[in-house]
Formats: C-alpha cells, sequence, structure tokens
C-alpha cells in the first residue's frame, strides 16, 4: 500500500479489494450466447470480436479528483482534454485506434458558461485525438454533488471506441526479455494522484493554488495541476502503421511504474535505467508532503506518460518515430526476466 497515499484518503490495497469484489460478480454474467469478448479483464481496454477479423476496443474512465482543482479555480477549459486522454490513451494500448467517445457530465447546476467552457476542453481533445463526439448524456445531480464552492460541482467521464484488426491487437504477450522501453513525456501529474497531490501541497505544504514557488519557475500551483494531459494517439497509431514489430503498450496512469506489469503478468519485469526528466511539480509534492521514493514511482507517472516496447534491433526507428510528435522521447530501459518487478534509479523496486 501506498503509505501517503492511504494518509490522504485514497487506500489502494482497498480499491483492489474492491474492484475483485466487481469483477468477481460481473465475471459470471451469463448471456445465454457465446461470449464475443476477445481479451481477459486487466487489460487497458476490453475488446469485443464484431466480425471475422475486427474488433471494437472500448474503454471508460474519467478526470478524478484533478476536477476540484478546476472549480477552485474556475479555470474549466481544459478538463476536457484530460477526459479525452485518460479514454483513448488507453484505447492505443491494445493496438486499436480511437474513432469516437460520449462523454457523461454530472453538473450540480446546470449553468450555461461553466458548460461551455468544459465542452471546448472536450473539443479540443477530440480534434488532438482525431475522433468524434456524436453524443453523451448531461445529468443534474444536486442531491448527489457539492462543488468546491457551491454550486459548482460536476463530474466528467467518457467511454470512447476504437477499432483493431484482430490479427493486429497488441496484448504483451510477444514482449521477451531484453526489449526496449521507450518513454514519452508526461506534461506533468495528467490525471492521476490528485488525492495526494493537493495534501502534500495545500494541506502539508500550506500553499495556495495561486501560489508561485520558485521550483516551477513562476507558474503557479494551480497552473502546474490544471496543465492537461497529453494525447499520444497520433504518435502510436503512427508507429502501429509503420512496421516496427510493436509487442507492448502501456499508458501511466494511477499505479505509476506498475502499469508496466500489465503487460507482462507473472512473466516479465521492467527495469528503468535512464528515466524521463521529472517536471519539477513532482518534486515539489515530494518534498511538501515527505513522500517516499518509491511512492512516488507508485502513484504518480514521474514524467514518463506512455510507454512503448520493442525489439532492441528497432529501438532507432521507433523513437524517430514518436520523437516527430513528442518531444524527448526515448529509451528509458529494458524488459527483464523478474515476474512482476519494476526497477528504477536509486534502488527502487516495486512488486506487481
Amino acid at each position: 500500500m501506498s503509505d501517503a497515499y492511504a494518509a490522504s484518503g485514497v487506500d489502494t490495497d482497498q480499491s483492489d479489494a474492491g474492484v475483485g469484489a466487481l469483477v468477481a460478480v460481473l465475471r459470471t454474467i451469463n448471456t445465454g450466447k457465446p461470449s464475443i469478448s476477445v481479451l481477459p479483464s486487466g487489460h487497458y481496454a476490453s475488446v469485443l470480436r464484431v466480425a471475422p477479423n475486427l474488433g471494437i476496443a472500448i474503454a471508460t474512465d474519467g478526470v478524478g479528483s484533478k476536477l476540484i482543482v478546476a472549480e477552485e479555480t474556475g479555470r474549466l477549459d481544459t478538463v476536457g482534454i484530460d477526459a479525452i486522454a485518460m479514454n483513448v490513451n488507453d484505447l492505443i494500448c491494445v493496438g486499436a485506434e480511437p474513432i469516437a467517445m460520449l462523454d457523461y457530465l454530472a453538473v450540480q447546476e446546470p449553468d450555461g458558461e461553466r458548460l461551455a467552457a468544459i465542452a471546448r476542453g472536450l473539443k479540443t481533445g477530440a480534434e488532438d485525438a482525431g475522433i468524434e463526439i456524436p453524443g453523451g448524456e448531461l445529468a443534474v445531480l444536486p442531491e448527489l454533488l457539492r462543488g468546491h464552492p457551491d454550486p459548482n460541482g460536476f463530474d466528467l467521464c467518457g467511454t470512447a471506441i476504437g477499432t483493431v484488426a484482430l490479427d493486429e491487437l497488441v496484448t504483451g504477450e510477444l514482449i521477451q526479455p531484453g526489449d526496449a522501453m521507450i518513454g514519452l513525456p508526461s506534461s506533468g501529474i495528467h490525471s492521476n494522484g490528485y488525492t495526494l497531490a493537493r495534501k502534500a501541497l495545500q494541506q502539508d505544504g500550506g500553499l495556495s493554488l495561486d501560489d508561485t514557488p520558485e521550483e516551477l519557475g513562476g507558474a503557479s500551483i494551480a497552473d502546474a495541476l490544471l496543465e492537461p494531459t497529453v494525447i499520444y494517439v497520433r504518435a502510436i497509431v503512427e508507429l502501429l502503421q509503420s512496421g516496427v514489430a510493436v509487442r507492448g503498450l502501456s499508458h501511466i496512469t494511477g499505479g505509476g511504474l506498475l502499469n508496466l506489469v500489465r503487460l507482462g503478468p507473472g512473466r516479465l519485469g521492467f527495469d528503468v535505467t535512464e528515466p524521463l526528466p521529472v517536471p519539477p511539480i513532482f518534486g515539489l509534492i515530494q518534498r511538501l508532503g515527505q513522500v517516499s521514493d518509491a511512492e512516488m514511482w507508485e502513484v504518480f507517472n514521474h514524467g514518463c506518460g506512455f510507454v512503448a516496447v520493442v525489439p532492441e534491433d528497432q529501438v532507432d526507428t521507433a523513437v524517430a518515430i514518436l520523437e516527430k510528435h513528442h518531444h524527448g522521447t526515448r529509451r528509458i530501459g529494458t524488459v527483464t526476466d523478474r515476474p512482476g518487478t519494476c526497477t528504477a534509479p536509486g534502488g527502487v523496486t516495486l512488486q506487481g
């Protein structure tokens, strides 16, 4: 369990147990028909067989407590980008090309100006990802939502779909020890770990969202926390279409480095020897919240928002393709034969 994260109010062990309870019931669904689900649970997206060699990939996610920062500042025009990113970045992990997303927006009060600001972010994110938003749902739930401050409460989630040829699925099964890990830079915290980040910065550190600590080079706490999640779709789709043997794709979200274990459960380990530069907001969180190195790697993306795994002899080609889209992309480590183990510099070892 992540100690500082649990102290902030998020017990990851309890959350994992809750997911287990849900899955234990849902996997017993009996439709009376053969299942069209292609992948077992645990992958970044679900894939349904809809034709002999055609799958529909589905992912659903939300923005989380990053929305509280948006409410407190009244800056609502970027969280729609996060909603798109959290979904489409998961879809591409199975080799799918995203095509559309439906948004679910629950509000305490249906204020037109605030809704338009949220929509502007959704539009920007959709255009960056190359997808449509053909519909969605607006729910007005004043009895369930309480804003920061009232009546500005809202929740924003989405469900995205993409298409994938079933003989071109990327599942991690082809990864071998010795394969190369290529890291794509994050823009900051993205959309995970905000309960811990806000506790460290605001409660432990006594900072306000308007404060501009020296570490941030003139940016405010709000600027750093509301930096939108990077959308990696165009880069990864180009890589998938390039002929490079893409053996694994990982969106580094909640769980940090341990997301890599999902690519080879019980079979592979991942050794980060040359990590990407860490945005300064992470150092500020760690210092003010007194968070250990291990927990920083376990909770946050720590500067790397996405990882592609390719054979050793195709690293240069893959990096050249990805770096065109995301400056600073480079090899960060190597796949190992130590099952479930993720290692990082400084003696950090995480066990998934």
